[in-house]
């Protein structure tokens, strides 16, 4: 009876882990979005994600730049600073003790150009793995300005209710 408890509990747990949505506020610096309120219309947005799409960090961090515009009353944002995070890690299929090395990779772009660096990390690890796989972490942060009426002509400007409309997440129909 109690390995069927036990078993039912695993279960559980692990649906509702896979049953999380990509898109929705982060809980305590975990995936998912959040934002800085920098001055009444100045913004800096965060979109963590799992995995290694790099693409999906971004767009998410834009739909949530443009919710944040249009719930304070505003029509159209600026990106005035674009910042990419990648956290890979391979994770061994045998037992390991002591200190792995990591590289935390840093994508910094400009309105003109992009640097991307990597920082070597060091962590002591325990412990019995099972299986290998690599597992990514991607981190976008945008720092936005926000304006009403007509949007300024420039390649870095958006309409917050377009972007909303074209990137919002697809629903589930279950």
């Amino acid at each position: 009876m109690m390995k069927l408890i036990t078993t039912i509990g695993i279960i559980m747990l692990l649906s509702g882990c896979a049953s999380q949505p990509d898109y929705r506020e982060a809980s305590k610096g975990g995936f998912g979005y959040s934002e800085s309120k920098l001055s009444d219309t100045q913004y800096r947005i965060h979109f963590k994600a799992r995995g290694s799409d790099k693409a999906k960090a971004m767009d998410y961090a834009m739909l949530r730049a443009a919710e944040v515009t249009l719930e304070n009353g505003y029509d159209w944002f600026i990106v005035n600073d674009r910042e990419t995070l990648v956290d890979k890690e391979s994770v061994q299929s045998s037992p390991q003790m002591g200190f792995s090395q990591r590289y935390a990779t840093v994508r910094e772009c400009g309105l003109v150009t992009c640097r991307t660096t990597a920082y070597p990390t060091t962590q002591f690890q325990t412990g019995i793995f099972v299986g290998g796989s690599d597992r990514s972490e991607n981190e976008s942060i945008l720092s936005i300005e926000t304006g009403k009426g007509t949007r300024p002509d420039s390649g870095s400007s958006f309409d917050a209710r377009s972007v909303k409309e074209n990137l919002k997440p697809e629903q589930n129909s279950e």
